[in-house]
C-alpha cells in the first residue's frame, strides 16, 4: 500500500506544484524517484515527528498541500498535540499518512502497536479520518481529499486486503457487502475485512464495510439500526463512530475494547489477530454469540 501511496502522490505532484512530501525517515527508498523528479518538494526530516507536523502546518499556511508520512504511533500518539493545535485548530489543511497500522509491526512490541489513532483523531473538530483497506480504496480516497483544506488522516496498512469492492468507492460512503435481511449486522473497516468477509460467508448476517470513519456514513447504520450490530475492528474508533449515529443501537464489539492491557504477543500480525481472537476461524465462532459474550 505504501507503493501505491507513492504512485498517487507522484501523479498528483506532476499536476499540482503545491504538493510537498515530508518523511520521518521511513519509505525513503520508496520515494527516491519522487525526490529525483521533485527535489525541492521532498524532505526527509528524520525521526522528529512533532516537527514534521509543525512544518506541515507552516507549509499549509502558505497554500501548499503537505503529505506527512511515517510510522503510525509516532505520528499520531506522539504528535497528537501538534496535530490538534498546529494543524486542526488553525484550520490548516494537510495530509497525515501513516504505515504500520494496529499490529502490522507486531514483532516490535507495544511501542510499535497502534490502536488508539483512529479514535483520537476522529475527535478533533473538522478532521477527516480514512482507513483504506486496499490500494483501490486509497486510489479513490486520496486524490479527492488531499487539497480540500482539511486535516486528513490516511491510515495505511502493510497488510491490505485484496477484496474487490467494485467501482463505487467514494469518500464518506460505506459499502453494504451483504444484505440478507438477517437480524444481525456485522460492521468492520480497513484490512480486517480480509478476516471478516470469509468469517461471515456462511453466517446469517448482513455485512457493512467502512473505509471512512469520519465522516461516518450514516445511511447504512440507519438502514440496519433495528438489527443487532456486531462491530469487528482491531483498533478503537469504529464502534464509537457507529454508536454516535443513532442513540440506543444494540451493539457488541469484537476487538481491542476489552483488552485493557498491553498485548505482549510477539510475532506476526497474524499471530496477533489469533491471540486477540480476530482471525477468520475465531470470528466465525464468535460472531453468532457476540451478544451472549457481551452479557
Amino acid at each position: 500500500m505504501r507503493g501505491k501511496f507513492k504512485d498517487i502522490v507522484t501523479d498528483l505532484a506532476e499536476n499540482d506544484p503545491r504538493v510537498i512530501v515530508l518523511l520521518g525517515d521511513i519509505s525513503v527508498f520508496q520515494f527516491r524517484h519522487f525526490q529525483e523528479r521533485f527535489p525541492d518538494r521532498f524532505h526527509n526530516m528524520g525521526i522528529c515527528e512533532n516537527a514534521l507536523i509543525s512544518v506541515a502546518a507552516g507549509l499549509a499556511s502558505q497554500g501548499y498541500h503537505p503529505f506527512v508520512h511515517t510510522i503510525a504511533p509516532f505520528i499520531t500518539d506522539r504528535s497528537f498535540e501538534q496535530i490538534k493545535l498546529d494543524m486542526v485548530y488553525n484550520d490548516f489543511g494537510g495530509n497525515i499518512v501513516s504505515c504500520g497500522a494496529s499490529f502490522d509491526y507486531a514483532w516490535d512490541g507495544a511501542t510499535h502497536h497502534t490502536y488508539f489513532d483512529l479514535a483520537m483523531l476522529r475527535m478533533l473538530p473538522g478532521a477527516e479520518v480514512c482507513q483504506p483497506g486496499s490500494e483501490a480504496e486509497l486510489a479513490a480516497l486520496m486524490p479527492s481529499q488531499y487539497a480540500n483544506g482539511k486535516t486528513t488522516y490516511f491510515r495505511l496498512s502493510d497488510k491490505p486486503h485484496d477484496i474487490d469492492l467494485g467501482d463505487d468507492l467514494a469518500f464518506g460512503r460505506g459499502v453494504v457487502l451483504k444484505d440478507v435481511g438477517a437480524p444481525m449486522t456485522v460492521m468492520t473497516a480497513g484490512p480486517m475485512l480480509a478476516e471478516v468477509l470469509p468469517a461471515c460467508q456462511d453466517l446469517n448476517v448482513n455485512l457493512v464495510y467502512f473505509h471512512t470513519l469520519k465522516p461516518i456514513d450514516q445511511a447504512p447504520v440507519t438502514r440496519f439500526a433495528d438489527t443487532e450490530i456486531v462491530v469487528v475492528q482491531d483498533a478503537f474508533g469504529l464502534s464509537e463512530a457507529i454508536a454516535g449515529v443513532r442513540p440506543g443501537l444494540r451493539m457488541a464489539v469484537l476487538g481491542v475494547d476489552r483488552m485493557d492491557r498491553f498485548e505482549t504477543c510477539y510475532g506476526t500480525h497474524h499471530d496477533m489477530r489469533a491471540a486477540l481472537q480476530l482471525d477468520t476461524a475465531a470470528l466465525r465462532a464468535r460472531i453468532p454469540t457476540a451478544f451472549q459474550s457481551a452479557a
